[in-house]
Order: C-alpha cells, then sequence, then structure tokens
C-alpha cells in the first residue's frame, strides 16, 4: 500500500525559506519518479517539480524556477523540496505524488505573508 506524508509547511515571511519533505512507503521507492504539485486556494492544482528515478534532470514550473529545488534520498525513501525567495503567490497546499501509482499524500499548507 503506497503511503506518501507531507511535512515541513508553515507560515513564512516573504523572502524566507521552508523545506518541505515527502515519506515514502509501499514502494520501492528509489524505482519511482516523484513530484511535487501545490494547489491554492480558488486554483486548480498545479505542478511544482518533478524528479526522476535515476537522477536525470529535475523539472521545474516556470514560477518556481531558480528558487524551488526538488531533492530526494533513497536510503530514507524521502523526496524533499527545498523552497527559497518564497512569495505571496506560493501559497497554496503542496502534495508529493508518485506518478506512476497515481497515489498522493495529505498535503502541507504552506502559507506566506508578512
Amino acid at each position: 500500500q503506497v503511503q506518501l506524508v507531507e511535512s515541513g509547511g508553515g507560515l513564512v515571511q516573504p523572502g524566507g525559506s521552508l523545506r518541505l519533505s515527502c515519506a515514502a512507503s509501499g514502494f520501492t521507492f528509489s524505482m519511482y519518479a516523484m513530484r511535487w504539485y501545490r494547489q491554492a486556494p480558488g486554483k486548480e492544482r498545479e505542478l511544482v517539480a518533478a524528479a526522476t528515478s535515476a537522477g536525470g534532470r529535475p523539472n521545474y514550473a516556470d514560477s518556481v524556477k531558480g528558487r524551488f529545488t526538488i531533492s530526494r534520498d533513497n536510503d530514507k525513501n524521502t523526496v524533499y523540496l527545498q523552497m527559497n525567495g518564497l512569495k505571496p503567490e506560493d501559497t497554496a497546499v503542496y502534495y508529493c505524488i508518485v506518478p506512476t501509482f497515481g497515489s498522493w499524500g495529505q498535503g502541507t499548507q504552506v502559507i506566506v505573508s508578512s
């Protein structure tokens, strides 16, 4: 049974940083690509960052390029999203997913506000 548990969200001032974590279980983590999505109030869910299973080049939404970094620790079965230079428009619930299985975590709330 695939399980994904996100953590690390919270309230941060504009320009601040957060690191989100997503602990995975129930599958061979190292073999699968992982993605981070977000959903802001009243908006559709959007892809933020994607990491391959083989350590290939990650992909990012244009809106977060240069500010966000996705990484993974296959020994810890965890994928991370380092978010720097946060802006109010980054406010959203952030989810990690395993696209192969279509499995989503419960999400972690990020609020960027002064």
